[in-house]
């Protein structure tokens, strides 16, 4: 079931928070809202799935136009943060509760709770009341239970923010698998770039209200529109040094310069490098000296401070041998350098 959400508008009071937003899933997709907190994403998932009444635009379930369906009407299931389990019902009961109100026999709704149990992986959980049981398997009953009246839409709002890092790796997987397998539509709200880029085939961000850039996780990270784009998207995030473009290179404060990439307007504008273009790889040319160093298991993420005073990130693998405060003389991967002019558009 494909959706497409026309000209959206929502305004809280006097204040216009998203106006004329156009987006579209299409049908087995699964899209990311990404961007940072009160960009419009939560208010967006909230207006599709009825929670919020729009102000203006349209909402379309395939070629259904679902824009005045109360909320209990639409067929959409929707996996909150919080988890919302009913803490007095064990997670049978949790999972089953939606098809109780729809008046399902009780044999439906037993075979009905059981094949979600299954494909959730908590079946022999469903005699435990919530507070029985850890953050991932709440979350796995609370997934579960949007999915169990079989839903057209299935509507995710920061699903792991409760959860510890081994418990979002895993669940991480564990909701892409289970998308997939059911084959259902569905969109993530998320502010995490990992989550974003590791679970869905495309993401939408989002700043201000309105959409800045959509794409696949790789077109978002490797062709993004603008400085916001680049430095939203990337772990551990994008360095940017201000240079100068002159007939055939660029020239960096502090005198050093590095091989003009492409074709670009003469004069000041930002450079983008990622911490992967960057380290002894890539050869010489820029010197600096390392102020600080982070180990992160199998890899180590160093500062360099260039003579000019600005900071330039690398990531290498642990162990390379280089020291706090050693200086250095590292390359850049110059076809990959992205620029920007002082708009922060890219050039």
């Amino acid at each position: 079931m494909d959706l497409r959400l026309i000209n959206f508008t929502k305004r809280f009071g006097s204040s216009t928070v998203i106006d004329h937003l156009t987006m579209t899933v299409a049908s087995c997709e699964m899209v990311a809202l990404l961007g940072p907190s009160g960009c419009g994403k939560s208010t967006t998932l909230f207006a599709i799935c009825g929670i919020h009444r729009m102000d203006g635009g349209r909402l379309h379930f395939g070629d259904r136009d679902v824009t005045d369906l109360p909320v209990q009407k639409r067929p959409v299931g929707v996996v909150f943060q919080n988890y919302a389990l009913y803490p007095h019902m064990t997670a049978a009961q949790n999972i089953g509760f939606p098809l109780k109100v729809q008046r399902l026999a009780r044999p439906e709704i037993d075979t009905r709770v059981r094949e979600m149990a299954d494909l959730v992986q908590i079946g022999t959980l469903l005699d435990r009341k919530p507070a029985e049981l850890s953050g991932g398997q709440q979350q796995r009953i609370a997934l579960a239970r949007a999915l169990v009246r079989k839903p057209e839409i299935l509507l995710l709002d920061e699903p792991l923010a409760n959860l510890d890092a081994k418990l979002r790796l895993e669940m991480r997987s564990e909701i892409r698998r289970i998308q997939r397998a059911t084959g259902i539509t569905a969109i993530l709200v998320t502010h995490d770039q990992v989550e974003a880029m590791s679970m869905c085939d495309r993401i939408v961000l989002m700043d201000k209200g309105r959409i800045v850039q959509e794409g696949t996780p790789a077109q978002m990270y490797d062709q993004p529109l603008n400085r916001f784009v680049a430095g939203f998207l990337g772990n551990p995030p994008i360095s940017f040094l201000p240079a100068i473009a002159e007939a055939d290179h660029l020239r960096l404060p502090g005198g050093a310069t590095l091989t003009l990439p492409a074709a670009l307007p003469p004069g000041p504008l930002t450079l983008g490098i990622r911490p992967e273009d960057f380290g002894p790889q890539h050869g010489t040319g820029l010197t600096g000296q390392i102020t600080a160093i982070e180990p992160q298991g199998r890899e180590d993420m160093f500062d360099v401070a260039l003579p000019g005073g600005q900071p330039l990130r690398a990531i290498l693998p642990a162990h390379s041998g280089f020291a706090l405060g050693q200086t250095v003389n590292w390359g850049v991967q110059t076809a990959r350098l992205m620029a920007f002019d002082d708009k922060g558009n890219r050039l």
